[in-house]
């Protein structure tokens, strides 16, 4: 998480009663560029070692046990009950998706070199617990070998209600809750127009990101048909809070306009002393007046603006930063090629005005197109009379311009582009991930995925 939100006691908690205090929320989130960081999460699905099963939340080789583990290297437990649910360490945090999906999310760090340290600290530490409780942990997009019923559910109150309330809005979003995995990385703006510029981008680009980074071609076992499955479970999760936002493409695309947009979104829940009260399909907006059935005449606070926030789960996603969320989770090395794609494109003004320059030149119902064809397509998925692959070369050239500019070195390298090496062999050659792994299942894996739990092992 680029900034880990701080509400003062009184705006935590004092109702709030005008949209304009929502929109400010998010209006604060501006900040100078010495000032603009880089947080990169990440998940991983968690399975024991000697029959490849998912992790359950109890027992010797479970997540609590994991999370027990943890704690060694200095990570402070946080607890819902009598339940340990998140670690915390400074700014960072150990967190747990719904199907035990164990989840980094980074401090805001300057470079690219810190984030992948951290990145690199993170699963030595994951590694050294895991190996003592005879468990693994995998990247991968999607679970390639559990049906949905073989997943635990996690003992975490708001999951109760999302899974009761999911099926009712999409038919994968169990699978979407369970199963999948991602890489994400969180950045800054300077100003409300910085912000629109970065989200077009964003919003323009995150097919792109899928295919490069697309590894969930298998589903119960064999190949599912898509290359990036994940990416496809999104597209029949919950059509209310998913997808990819067009108005961001309209004159006037503001703080203001995605608070509107936010606030038609149904809710989930609410917090209320160390409780979650089931508000879901409600409205914000009626909440906002004093109108929601869940807690009639009650008005919301900030905190829970920011909670309703997190419920909305578009390929970019606004909050006090912006989160690209296209990629699939993946292997240990791939994990810092996303935040290196991304800090390329928007932290340069340069390569940012390349990168607008570029999605400007597409039609918006065609990036719509694109981000339906991507899951199944990959890099052959065309726009503009290009394929992807083509698009490819020209965006990395243009983060790796960005990144050269950057000029941030390490204690090896004059910059950051070593970086984005994954992406550079992805494009020469063509092929997704995905596609390797499908050609290894025909070919040197026996049409069996067990060996994924190996090869793809942290």
């Amino acid at each position: 998480m680029t900034e880990t939100t701080v509400l003062d006691e009184r705006s935590g908690v004092e109702p709030v009663t005008d949209r304009r205090d929502l929109v400010a929320y998010l209006e604060a989130g501006c900040k100078p560029r010495e000032r603009w960081r880089i947080g990169t999460e990440h998940e991983k699905f968690g399975y024991r070692l000697d029959d490849l099963k998912p992790l359950p939340y109890e027992g010797p080789a479970g997540i609590r046990a994991m999370l027990e583990g943890l704690q060694r290297y200095g990570w402070r437990p946080s607890f819902e009950g009598d339940n340990v649910i998140a670690l915390t360490s400074g700014k960072q945090s150990i967190t747990l998706e719904p199907g035990g999906q164990l989840e980094l999310s980074g401090a805001p760090v300057q470079t690219l070199h810190e984030t992948c340290d951290e990145v690199n600290t993170h699963l030595d530490q994951v590694r050294t617990v895991a190996a003592e409780l005879g468990v693994g942990f995998l990247g991968l997009g999607f679970q390639p070998k559990w049906e949905r019923e073989e997943i635990p559910w996690m003992p975490k109150g708001r999951y109760a209600i999302m899974r009761r309330y999911m099926p009712t809005m999409g038919a994968l979003g169990l699978d979407m809750m369970t199963r999948t995995c991602t890489v994400q990385v969180n950045l800054d703006f300077d100003s409300e127009a910085d912000m629109a510029r970065k989200m077009r981008v964003g919003v323009g680009l995150q097919p792109l990101a899928t295919a490069l980074f697309a590894n969930s071609p298998f589903t119960d076992g064999k190949p599912n048909g898509f290359l990036s499955y994940r990416s496809q479970v999104w597209t029949q999760t919950d059509p209310a809070r998913c997808g990819m936002l067009p108005f961001v493409f309209e004159d006037g695309m503001s703080f203001e306009r995605y608070a509107e947009h936010v606030l038609d979104v149904p809710m989930y829940f609410v917090s209320r002393d160390g409780r979650y009260v089931d508000a879901a399909g409600q409205s914000f907006r009626d909440f906002l007046a004093g109108k929601l059935p869940a807690l009639p005449g009650e008005r919301p606070t900030l905190a829970d603006w920011e909670d309703h926030l997190t419920t909305l789960f578009p390929e970019v996603r606004l909050k006090r930063y912006i989160e690209m969320r296209g990629a699939d989770g993946g292997p240990w090395g791939r994990l810092c090629a996303l935040p290196a794609l991304w800090v390329g494109l928007v932290y340069d003004s340069i390569a940012l005005d390349e990168a607008c320059q570029l999605v400007g030149e597409w039609r918006v119902a065609d990036i719509v197109r694109l981000r339906e064809e991507v899951p199944r397509l990959g890099l052959k998925a065309e726009i503009g009379g290009r394929t992807l692959r083509e698009v490819a070369v020209e965006v990395t050239a243009i983060a790796d311009g960005g990144l050269k500019r950057r000029a941030m070195a390490g204690i090896h390298d004059l910059d950051e582009r070593d970086y984005l090496t994954y992406l550079r062999d992805i494009v020469e050659s063509g092929r997704t991930p995905a596609e390797e792994l499908l050609e290894a299942y025909e070919t040197r894996w026996n049409r069996s995925v067990d060996p994924l739990f190996e090869e793809y092992a942290y």
